[in-house]
């Protein structure tokens, strides 16, 4: 995609279309009145019909209008004026992403009209970018090729002073919505062309090509580091299991890392106590976590985030086999905890836990996991957002600061003790398993035992990484949810 940046008259401008960013109206007012009179009153004509009033998402298009060299102009509404926010750009963008009247033509332009906030600037772009993204690397003849013909977006504004805050605001939504993309593609990817090993492979073509580094942790390695808890998880598969480690240095070189973890099953069968066949390819998308955080990883080293950033993706398959763990077995942990394996289903807080025990060789400032860890979120907050339980009101209050700037939601869980004692074994010092009774924050109080003495906060995925229907930017499908809010926290990253 080719994007310019103009300021001033927009009308000589010869391309497919002009994108009006138009806030909710009952009158034509002065800011669309010349636009009404050269197109013979078509505004003044859509609003006694009630077919455009501004409102978010509605599109409509006039077609030869006598003042513009553009073959069209599209009005786009983004909502009501006091109540506009980033969100509402990014939701008006994703709807026109799809839209023929966008699609068909190979140039357009994107007219912000009388709005000059950075954030609507950025949130258009991210609509787009996120709205349009279709994975065809799978389909066959025809089907392989895009339907969408839009090669180049002309940025507008009327201002001349705007145009260096619109080029950055624009630069640094394309590559954030590229970052989510990335975690999108990542997921959607089947497990038979993307196993531990096809992870660690792209870790490390990442890393070459955005200057950070990585190594891997083959199996060998994995043992000598005595990570029981993870190697019990990939005992059932032919795939063996990788252990990811990459580093970014941002800031100064005495700055303690903030490490990011990401739960990395590349397919979850549950293993001995096996998921139900309905659905099971979804667990595919069980890597999600990892990929939310190679993809932050990537995006922080491309924005040239200050910060020191170090992230550990323990990468398995779950799978049944006569070689597999079994309900009963028990497991030594790295950190010499033993577990209790209650339910083989319960795979990614053993993983998580050796990672976790891990982190402590980087003496991080804090530590951040994120994982779909707990089918029990659905009953908690739905697809609509993301609970989160740590042991630091200062990171939980800067993910909240992150939701509000992304509109990625967060809402926090407690950990008291009584759903640590649900994770105490008669037999072991842990089991897996809590039952179903609070089953997302005894997750967290599973994981809580191996934190060192760091702020930690778990940020769990699960469900919201898949949209079940779609909407305006959101695909059917895995939505790479997490990655701009770890981004936009680590943007305005406070000491903990």
């Amino acid at each position: 995609m080719d994007l310019k940046y103009t300021a001033g008259n927009i009308n000589e401008l010869p391309v497919g279309a002009v994108v009006y960013f138009i806030s909710e109206f009952d009158k034509v007012g002065k800011n669309l009145k010349a636009l009404d009179e050269c197109s013979g009153n078509a505004i003044a004509n859509l609003l006694k019909t009630t077919e455009f009033t501004g409102k978010n998402g509605e599109i409509a298009v006039l077609r030869n209008v006598d003042c513009f060299k553009a073959m069209k102009v599209i009005l786009l509404g983004v909502g009501e004026k006091k109540s506009l926010t980033h969100d509402s750009f990014r939701k008006a963008m994703g709807k026109l992403s799809r839209h023929k009247s966008l699609t068909s033509i190979g140039r357009a332009v994107l007219y912000f009209n009388d709005f000059e906030n950075a954030s609507f600037f950025q949130g258009a772009i991210e609509g787009y970018l996120l709205g349009s993204y279709k994975l065809l690397d799978y389909k066959s003849g025809e089907d392989k090729k895009s339907k969408n013909f839009l090669k180049e977006i002309t940025f507008a504004v009327n201002n001349k002073k705007l145009l260096n805050r619109l080029e950055k605001a624009v630069t640094q939504g394309q590559i954030i919505a590229e970052g989510q993309l990335l975690a999108r593609t990542l997921g959607l990817r089947p497990s038979n062309d993307f196993t531990p090993t096809d992870f660690a492979n792209k870790a490390k073509e990442l890393a070459r090509k955005y200057k950070f580094k990585c190594r891997i942790l083959d199996e060998t390695a994995i043992i000598k580091e005595k990570m029981g808890a993870l190697l019990a998880v990939s005992k059932g598969s032919d795939e063996p299991p990788r252990f990811i480690i990459c580093e970014y240095n941002g800031g100064p070189a005495n700055r303690a890392p903030i490490v990011l973890v990401g739960k990395g099953v590349t397919f979850d069968s549950g293993g001995i106590s096996l998921k139900p066949g309905m659905n099971m390819g979804d667990m595919k998308g069980d890597m999600c976590g990892g990929g939310v955080v190679l993809s932050a990883i990537t995006t922080a080293a491309r924005l040239k985030i200050p910060q020191n950033i170090v992230v550990l993706i323990p990468t398995v398959e779950n799978m049944p086999s006569g070689h597999a763990t079994k309900p009963g077995d028990i497991h030594v942990s790295r950190k010499g905890l033993t577990i209790e394996n209650i339910n083989t289903d319960a795979e990614g807080r053993l993983i998580l836990a050796d990672a976790l025990d891990y982190a402590n060789k980087f003496k991080p400032q804090a530590v951040i996991d994120v994982a779909t860890l707990t089918g029990a979120t659905l009953y908690i907050l739905g697809y609509a957002g993301i609970p989160i339980m740590g042991n630091s009101d200062k990171i939980k209050d800067q993910f909240r600061a992150a939701a509000d700037n992304t509109a990625e939601k967060v809402w926090e869980l407690p950990i008291w003790d009584e759903h640590r004692d649900q994770m105490k074994s008669s037999i072991a010092d842990l089991q897996n398993s809590g039952g179903r009774p609070a089953g997302t924050i005894t997750a967290g109080a599973f994981l809580e035992n191996f934190i060192g003495d760091w702020p930690w906060l778990h940020v769990d995925i699960a469900y919201v990484e898949q949209e079940p229907k779609g909407k305006a930017y959101v695909h059917k499908g895995i939505t790479g949810i997490g990655m701009r809010l770890l981004v936009n926290a680590l943007q305005n990253w406070k000491k903990v």
